[in-house]
C-alpha cells in the first residue's frame, strides 16, 4: 500500500482550503448581487396590494397562464420539428431553417404577450405602486438592481 508523504498531505489540505475559500468568496461576494425578482414576486410581495387588486390580478394571471402555456407548447413543437429536421438532413437545410423560424415566431409572440400582460398588471396598481413597479421592471429588464 503506498504511503503519502507529508508534502502530499499538505498539498491536499491546502487544495481543500483553497477550494473552500474560493467557493465561499464566490457565493458571498460574487453571487450576492441578487437577480431582481420576477414581476410576480414584485407585485405580490413588494407592493402591498389590496384584496380587490389581488382579485383583479388573479383574473389577469389566469388568462395569461392559458396563453403562455399555448405559446410554450408551440415552442416545444418547433424544437421537436427542429430536432427531426436536423436528424433527417444533418445539414442546415430548408427544413431546419423553417423550424428555426417557427421557433423565433413563437418566441416573439410569447414575448409580446408577456409585455402586454405586464402592462395590463400595471393598470391595477395605484400611482405610488406603479412607480415602484416601473422601477423594478426596468431593473429586471436591464439587470440594474442595486
Amino acid at each position: 500500500m503506498p504511503s503519502f508523504s507529508r508534502g502530499a498531505a499538505l498539498t491536499v489540505v491546502l487544495a481543500l482550503v483553497a477550494g473552500l475559500l474560493g467557493g465561499w468568496l464566490g457565493t458571498t461576494r460574487l453571487l450576492d448581487r441578487r437577480a431582481p425578482g420576477s414581476v410576480h414576486e414584485i407585485v405580490h410581495h413588494e407592493l402591498k396590494l389590496s384584496p380587490d387588486q389581488e382579485k383583479r390580478l388573479e383574473v389577469l394571471e389566469q388568462d395569461f397562464s392559458v396563453r403562455r402555456k399555448a405559446r410554450e407548447a408551440e415552442l416545444r413543437a418547433a424544437n421537436a420539428q427542429l430536432a427531426a429536421a436536423i436528424q433527417s438532413k444533418h445539414s442546415y437545410s430548408p427544413e431546419v431553417v423553417a423550424a428555426v423560424e417557427r421557433f423565433h415566431v413563437a418566441m416573439g409572440e410569447l414575448q409580446k404577450e408577456t409585455v402586454q400582460h405586464v402592462l395590463e398588471m400595471r393598470t391595477v396598481l395605484t400611482p405610488e405602486q406603479a412607480k415602484t413597479f416601473d422601477r423594478r421592471v426596468t431593473e429586471a429588464l436591464t439587470n440594474d438592481a442595486t
